[in-house]
């Protein structure tokens, strides 16, 4: 029985070197992007070069163009490389585990807890001591939107763990449970915030990365670059996964624990992303299936390349959102909502067969 891996016969080696040129196309990609994202907004065309190299002393820069690119654009730029990166490769690995072309980090939870955990800290405010508010200060969103993901992808993982092992069903169908739990916690709290509190969970929801600042992205950037680059690292055992536990087991895999580092992995990356930029669709679910369709299954190849494109695709729907209406500015969530939503339609109707839809 073979696993797809590297040296697996000439198929895979035809898609490796697919995989390696399509990575390179990605990176040129990518750089294009960032560039875009860099020199293009409401505020009109600036000198990106002179104002990047004016802070090492290097060039000149009017202190307007300084500003843009240092302290909005470029916190803003690599919020969307970084949150891209780890929806599009959070989303591959929860399809590797779950061997399910329809899933993403949501099924295990990170979506509605970081929901609900925002949702308590835009509605609940009022109900902190001042002191407290004052302490926390714009650190409140973010934290208890990834503190809520994260208590309830333990909570999950404690629920589908028997006897040492964890069964990925359970976590599934614990998944859609708690997200409607979640949902109803959530409709409480709506129902008693006020206009402004509920105009806050309006924007929240549809996910942006506007505003995003260099201490926010400071506070996310690490728990997304730990799990991006843990990733990898699961190719092997994803691989062999795709033809069933026990075959997985009988070739070495330690396949509780791969469970447990990818599901942790994906809980992390998308947690913070949540945490910093709201609710982002369909990033996770489409990347991942539409780069399979073109490099193959194999995931050595696969989560590279899911990380960049995924980051290109953020980087590219966030321009989007900023000139379709300028000088305002459309949430995010909204511009992947229009372009992911007809991709999954398609992606559920070609899969039906094995879905048994």
């Amino acid at each position: 029985m073979a696993i797809p891996v590297r040296g697996a016969g000439p198929l895979a080696g035809d898609r490796r070197r697919r995989a390696a040129r399509l990575r390179l196309l990605l990176g040129a990609g990518l750089a294009a992007a960032m560039l875009l994202s860099l020199g293009w907004g409401a505020a009109g065309e600036t000198d990106v070069t002179a104002a990047l190299l004016a802070r090492a002393g290097l060039a000149e820069a009017s202190l307007r163009d300084s500003v843009i690119v240092w302290d909005i654009r470029l916190p803003r730029m690599l919020a969307g490389v970084l949150v891209g990166a780890a929806l599009a490769v959070s989303g591959a690995v929860m399809q590797g585990l779950f061997r399910n072309p329809l899933a993403d980090p949501g099924l295990v939870g990170v979506s509605s807890g970081a929901g609900l955990g925002a949702v308590l800290a835009i509605a609940g405010t009022g109900l902190l001591p001042a002191a407290l508010q004052s302490f926390v200060g714009p650190w409140l969103l973010p934290l208890s939107a990834f503190a809520g993901g994260w208590l309830a992808v333990l909570l999950l993982y404690r629920m589908a763990t028997q006897n040492g092992r964890t069964s990925v069903a359970t976590m599934l169908l614990a998944g859609i449970a708690l997200g409607a739990l979640s949902g109803a916690l959530t409709g409480l709290l709506v129902y008693r915030a006020t206009d402004d509190e509920l105009r806050d969970l309006t924007f929240w929801n549809m996910g942006s990365v506007a505003g995003v600042t260099w201490a926010r992205l400071g506070a996310a950037a690490p728990f997304i670059l730990a799990a991006l680059a843990a990733a990898p690292f699961l190719a092997r055992s994803l691989n062999a996964l795709a033809l069933g536990e026990a075959a997985a087991l009988h070739l070495g895999i330690d396949v509780q624990r791969m469970k447990r580092i990818a599901i942790l992995a994906a809980a992390a990356s998308a947690g913070a992303s949540v945490a910093l930029t709201g609710g982002i669709g369909f990033v996770g679910i489409v990347v991942p299936h539409l780069l399979r369709l073109v490099q193959g299954p194999d995931h050595h190849g696969l989560l590279v390349n899911a990380g960049l494109a995924g980051a290109i695709l953020l980087l590219l729907a966030d321009a989007v959102s900023r000139s379709i209406i300028a000088p305002a500015e459309l949430p995010i969530g909204i511009v992947t909502a229009c372009l992911g939503g007809p991709v999954f339609l398609w992606i559920v109707l070609r899969s039906r067969a094995q879905l048994e839809l």
